[in-house]
């Protein structure tokens, strides 16, 4: 099929200049939806327009471009850093991104501090600390946490260690800790532990089990059998872990090996981590925006997202197959490792038996996964008709709008729709409201959003929010355009009278159903009615009415935050009880912006010199 950009459009693709860069394709908003690199830009954007175009996904890009950017570099080295960092930062439509807007768990020993504490962080930070992941489970963190804690007793509390404390917390007693603040150690033991931690995570395990032994042996033979029973149970848990480590390569071996699996459009990543020969982990990724996607194309965009965030680069990785700018990717990364760092494609012998094993995993992940969502479908079926059943409505709630207010003491009100079909969120629907009319007023408020929204129903309605004639544009107005089968406003009798009474002034009172839930029992109020309604505690109806009310929380507290931080960190942090311009001053240095500090732990935020641990506390409350 013959395909024809607009004017402007090949105006662009006519100066395009022949050297490396980064691409970037807008839709008609201004929305960046896709952002590439090349060594050729000329010849890279214009592929894009090519009438020999077959793929699906670059069909459906070309149509949705209005505008295109491009930004020259001096290298092919600098189009990949800036394309990783815009794509960071804009997460485009057609790109293909690590699932999930979040920053994944490391485990962070606060090796900067005389007795550094061993924590669960989001962020990295150039602090002087050292950081181990990204991992994809917080529990699976907390239960390694757990394991280590057992064999290096390491601080949780927030004292300051002095050596010179009358006694010691209940984690002493316990063997949890070993009681720096009394001197039961002094400062170079303890750090020598925490060293021994850190090599222990790095599976470097040999010589701390010998350590211990050793140490377990001269406790019996000075008859401390109390001593030598705790460096017994030391050794029976490293024991039991380093026999989960399968020993797979020469001792001296820093691999990453990386295969992935894909099916009807979902790709899974699976990532073994090998550290002195030893299998010490292995976690796996899931890619969105993959369908159309080469092989190839999945792996660079996995390992340049993954590596940017990753705490240690490895001296070899290991693919499946080959990559596209496989050498700049290696030049990158020797650049965060410091020392050479290798991708291989092996053809045959340990090498490829490790991929192909990594290659099975991921395809079972996946398939597993696949039953999981397919099992999650069930269960939203279910849900929808128990809740169709409990409020007796004339037909199945398949699109769920539900509404929420946001704001700290009446400043900086947000509102926001967040849309649910068939019991999944639809994230391309969800809206915020910057309310305007009223302050401190939850009811004001919520009758604007309302009001808000169902006049643009009106106007989609009526044909004005969308003009036929821009060919390739999508229908931006599908969020406004359609009824819910269910509206649910958050808050009890008084929330659900002005939602009734936005409809009423509408005429769509017949139209939407629409219930009130109460944030305390979880009950349901129905208008007209004087007794509410009760889902059963075990009910899918019940979880999913929580999962749509506690999603609307979520967005709505997300965009309060982004419009209170447009109005100045100052001022955000200033209204915190027990900050300052002097403690303002120290934290902005520490964390370097008001959105870092806010992922930081309250254990993260005590650390910076003059920040007491109550008002740490204080400013996670706040910031929260």
């Amino acid at each position: 099929m013959s395909f024809t950009p607009p004017e402007h459009i090949q105006h662009i693709l006519d100066n395009l200049p022949a050297i490396p860069g980064v691409y970037l394709h807008k839709d008609r908003q201004g929305k960046i939806i896709y952002v590439g690199k090349s060594v050729n830009l000329r010849q890279r954007v214009r592929s894009y327009f090519q009438n020999s175009v077959d793929n699906p996904k670059t069909q459906r890009l070309r149509r949705d471009i209005a505008d295109i950017e491009i930004i020259t570099t001096d290298s092919e080295l600098e189009a990949l850093l800036l394309e990783m960092t815009l794509i960071k930062k804009h997460r485009p439509h057609y790109n293909a991104l690590l699932k999930d807007d979040k920053r994944y768990p490391y485990i962070k020993v606060h090796w900067q501090d005389p007795y550094p504490k061993v924590t669960v962080t989001r962020r990295m930070l150039r602090d002087g600390g050292r950081y181990f992941g990204p991992y994809t489970s917080v529990w699976a963190v907390q239960q390694t946490l757990e394991m280590l804690r057992r064999i290096f007793p390491y601080l949780t509390c927030d004292r300051t260690i002095t050596g010179q404390d009358e006694r010691a917390c209940l984690y002493y007693d316990i063997k949890l800790c070993n009681g720096p603040c009394i001197g039961a150690v002094n400062q170079a033991e303890y750090r020598h532990m925490i060293q021994q931690l850190m090599d222990f995570l790095n599976g470097r395990s040999e010589h701390i089990a010998r350590d211990v032994e050793k140490k377990m042996t001269a406790a019996a033979e000075d008859l401390d059998f109390e001593k030598a029973a705790l460096y017994r149970d030391q050794l029976k848990a490293i024991q039991q872990v380093v026999a989960k480590q399968k020993v797979i390569a020469a001792a001296n071996t820093d691999q990453d090996v990386v295969a992935f699996a894909r099916e009807q459009g979902d790709a899974c990543v699976q990532i073994f981590f090998i550290r002195h020969g030893k299998l010490i982990g292995r976690e796996y990724f899931l890619l969105e925006g993959t369908d159309g996607e080469a092989d190839g194309d999945i792996l660079h965009d996995f390992l340049t997202q993954f590596y940017d965030e990753a705490a240690h680069v490895p001296k070899e990785v290991l693919l499946p197959n080959e990559v596209d700018e496989a050498r700049i990717i290696e030049q990158w990364l020797r650049q965060k490792r410091g020392t050479k760092v290798s991708i291989q494609v092996p053809q045959r012998g340990k090498k490829r038996e490790l991929v192909q094993m990594a290659a099975k995993n991921a395809g079972d992940t996946l398939a597993t996964l696949r039953q999981q969502w397919a099992a999650d479908r069930s269960k939203h079926v279910q849900a929808i008709s128990e809740l169709q059943e409990a409020l007796k409505l004339s037909s199945p709630p398949s699109r769920i709008e539900c509404y929420d207010i946001s704001h700290t003491q009446g400043k900086f009100p947000v509102g926001s729709m967040v849309v649910f079909v068939q019991g999944a969120p639809r994230k391309s629907d969800y809206r915020r409201f910057n309310v305007q009319t009223v302050g401190n007023d939850d009811y004001g408020a919520m009758k604007e959003v309302l009001t808000r929204r169902f006049q643009r129903y009106m106007d989609a309605s009526a044909g004005e929010l969308h003009d036929p004639s821009q060919i390739g544009q999508p229908r931006q107005e599908t969020a406004w355009a359609i009824l819910p089968d269910l509206l649910i406003v958050d808050g009890g009798k008084g929330q659900l009278a002005v939602a009734v009474e936005v409809l009423q002034a509408f005429g769509l009172q017949e139209n939407v159903p629409v219930v009130g839930l109460a944030k305390q029992e979880e009950e349901l109020f129905l208008p007209g009615q004087s007794s509410s309604v009760y889902l059963s505690r075990r009910a899918q109806a019940l979880y999913l009415v929580q999962r749509v009310r506690d999603e609307a929380h979520r967005f709505a507290n997300e965009g309060h935050r982004q419009r209170r931080g447009k109005a100045g960190v100052a001022s955000i942090l200033d209204s915190i009880p027990g900050v300052g311009p002097r403690r303002r001053k120290l934290l902005l240095e520490q964390f370097g912006s008001l959105e870092d500090i806010r992922q930081a732990t309250v254990e993260e935020l005590a650390s910076v010199p003059g920040v007491p641990y109550a008002v740490a506390a204080a400013i996670k409350a706040h910031l929260a």
